[in-house]
Parts: structure tokens; C-alpha cells; sequence
């Protein structure tokens, strides 16, 4: 009877541990602005266990940008700019032991030209939700940029609309300063640059405006960079044109 009692408990004891459901919130937040969300696709996100590989969860950020004044009048140790409004990633994992879990997120989904990677590590304890205050929020890096072009002979007018990640607005009154805000185009050929130019800002949301002056003909890349003077943040966007 003993060395049966002692068989199950050694069974039991050897038993694999279950999988504790454990929630976690992800967001995205635009740098110098508000969050990422359904207005440009989202932000594409991957959990994972980086030892192994194994994928833990994936999906897109889905909603609004959030509370303007609760994100960009926030101030203090750690404050709170969610408020449930803006967009977020749901997910619940199924771990059974203390995980290290990578996030990897890529957005703005429906810009792949200016999207960008940006990728986070921390700890989760089975059981223990990732929901607190803002949840697990990561910052990306970037201005979104649409170009279009026209070319007349060896002269290309470009109009590119520039904004943060999230899409808010740059205007020469608003919380985003047309002011704080420089682009610029150059023309590259063979990769060497042969003529730049600033472009004006024309127009509201975030239209810069103005030409560039080839010097022969052919192909040419375009490259578009913007740049926040305050934040230092910045984007480019690379177009090719023929000069004919």
C-alpha cells in the first residue's frame, strides 16, 4: 500500500503544469503624438518566446488615437494616457511558467513605405496580467510620408503630406507646428546626390510643397526627409522619376 501511495504522489509531482490564462493590452503610441491605430491600418503585433521561437499571439492595434489632451498634456512619473478609447491589442496567453516574451511591432500598416520595426523584451508571470495603467505601450519612431510628383523636362515639383505615425495633423496652429517641422528632396543618381531643395509648407494637414532642378536627364531616386526640429524626430521616403 505505501509504495502505491507513494507512486501516485511521485505521479503527480511529475504531472506538467498547467497553462495560466494571462492577459495582456498592447498599444502604440506615435512619437511626439498619439497612438496608432485603425485610422492608418494599425500597427501590425508579434508576441513570441524568443528562445524558442514559438509564437504566442499576433494580431493588428485597432481603434482611435486616444484623449488629445489626456496624451499630450500628461506630465509627471509615469502617466496615464490611456483612457480605454484608443487603439489597442488584445490577447491572452496560455503560459505555464515565467516567460520572457519579445513584442515585435511594425506599422503603420497601411504606410509601408515609412513603417518601421520596433521591438521590446519583458518578463510575464502566468497569471499576472500586462494590463496596468497604459499596459505594455511602445513608442514608434517616424513621420509618414505621401509624395506625389510631377516632372516638366529636367524641373519635378513634389507635394508630400507629412505626418506622425498615428496621422495627426500638422498645421501652423496646432499641437503639431508646421514651423517645428523642415523637408527637404534630394536627387540621387548612381549613389551619389546631385541636387537638393527645401520644400514650403502650403497647406493644412502637413502639405510641403515645392521643386527640385535636375541636372540631365534619367532616372533619378527621390528622397524626401522630414524632420521634427524640436523632437529630432524624421522620416524619408525614396520615389524614382525619369527626366526625359
Amino acid at each position: 500500500m505505501y509504495r502505491v501511495m507513494v507512486a501516485a504522489v511521485l505521479a503527480l509531482g511529475a504531472a506538467p503544469a498547467l497553462a495560466e490564462p494571462t492577459d495582456v493590452v498592447v498599444r502604440v503610441i506615435a512619437q511626439d503624438a498619439k497612438f496608432v491605430g485603425s485610422s492608418m491600418g494599425g500597427v501590425r503585433i508579434v508576441l513570441r518566446d524568443p528562445k524558442s521561437g514559438t509564437v504566442l499571439a499576433e494580431g493588428l492595434t485597432e481603434g482611435g488615437t486616444g484623449h488629445t489632451d489626456r496624451i499630450m498634456k500628461s506630465d509627471g512619473r509615469s502617466p496615464l494616457r490611456a483612457d480605454g478609447s484608443e487603439a489597442a491589442f488584445s490577447a491572452t496567453l496560455g503560459i505555464t511558467k515565467p516567460t520572457l516574451v519579445e513584442l515585435d511591432a511594425y506599422g503603420p500598416v497601411d504606410y509601408p513605405e515609412s513603417a518601421v520595426h520596433v521591438s521590446q523584451q519583458r518578463w510575464v508571470m502566468p497569471g499576472e496580467s500586462v494590463t496596468i495603467g497604459d499596459g505594455w505601450t511602445v513608442e514608434l519612431p517616424g513621420l509618414v510620408i505621401d509624395p506625389r510628383t510631377s516632372v516638366a523636362g529636367l524641373s519635378v515639383r513634389i507635394s508630400a503630406k507629412v505626418m506622425p505615425m498615428c496621422g495627426c495633423p500638422i498645421a501652423p496652429d496646432g499641437l503639431w507646428p508646421a514651423d517645428e517641422y523642415e523637408v527637404n528632396v534630394s536627387a540621387w543618381m548612381d549613389g551619389s546626390p546631385l541636387a537638393r531643395n527645401k520644400l514650403a509648407f502650403d497647406t493644412s494637414p502637413g502639405v510641403f510643397s515645392g521643386y527640385v532642378q535636375l541636372p540631365t536627364e534619367g532616372r533619378y531616386e527621390l528622397m524626401v526627409f522630414a524632420r521634427n526640429t524640436r523632437t529630432g524626430n524624421s522620416g524619408i521616403r525614396a520615389i524614382e522619376v525619369v527626366a526625359e
